[in-house]
């Protein structure tokens, strides 16, 4: 065993641990839905609630990459229709994971992968021709984002909901997810700080040494989106999202 700051932690379990840094940081540059496979090996090693705070700041690290790539990129004008509710959601499910274990905290994060792996397939095959641009819509999605991205970080399939209904091209989905997710995980670290106790010194500590992970993780995403046919990664994703899906449950 490792003693890293407050943490013991098994060889395997340090490696586990870079392996999700790059994850998040691949995720984060384009090959969504990598990152939902993390989730639940984060929630095996540090528990569900204390997980999600674990991994919040890795997500900004990588959020701050996909930032700096695809920042000219973001349509700001569906992001401002988001922020809002996004921002109630976030304070709906702080209630939320104050009143409930960790038992039901990690059953509710298996419930909400379940949930979006149905989404993300029923995206695959349904053939959408009208784009959904209502206002009641914006404001739904933007709630269930921040709900689910404050519990256990998982809004990424909500978020592929909206903005790939509003058939944004690649590179604009990518930038616009981009911006959504650095504005709602800063707002969200206050409540992971001092309401949850999520997010100390030691867990911060322990997340810069995943940076050179999450740094390398991007640069790889980057380039897969580059050469990788849209289909073919969407259909990878699914299958990762089903096998965390199974972990969490189980």
């Amino acid at each position: 065993m490792l003693e890293l700051f407050s943490y013991s932690l098994s060889y395997s379990q340090l490696s586990m641990l870079c392996l999700i840094a790059f994850f998040i940081g691949m995720a984060k540059t384009g090959v969504h839905g990598v990152s939902m496979f993390a989730v639940p090996i984060m929630a095996l090693i540090f528990g569900g609630k204390a997980s999600s705070g674990l991994m919040l700041p890795m997500l900004i690290m990588a959020d701050l990459f996909a930032v700096k790539y695809y920042h000219r990129h973001a349509n700001w004008g569906f992001l401002l229709k988001l922020f809002p509710s996004a921002a109630v959601g976030v304070l709906i499910a702080t209630v939320i994971g104050n009143n409930i274990d960790d038992l039901l905290f990690k059953q509710i994060m298996g419930g909400i992968i379940f949930v979006s792996l149905g989404i993300m397939i029923w995206m695959e095959t349904v053939n959408k021709d009208k784009v959904p641009d209502y206002m009641w819509f914006a404001i739904l999605m933007g709630t269930l984002g921040g709900i689910t991205t404050m519990i256990g970080n998982l809004a990424g399939s909500v978020m592929a909901l909206y903005l790939l209904s509003m058939r944004l091209p690649k590179n604009e989905y990518i930038g616009t997810a981009a911006w959504f997710f650095l504005v709602i995980n800063l707002f969200k670290v206050p409540f992971h700080v001092w309401s949850w106790e999520t997010i100390t010194l030691d867990s911060l500590y322990l997340n810069l040494l995943g940076l050179p992970f999450i740094a390398l993780g991007a640069y790889c995403g980057i380039q897969i989106i580059k050469r990788l046919a849209d289909k073919q990664y969407r259909w990878l994703i699914l299958a990762m999202t089903a096998v965390a899906a199974v972990f969490m449950i189980v």
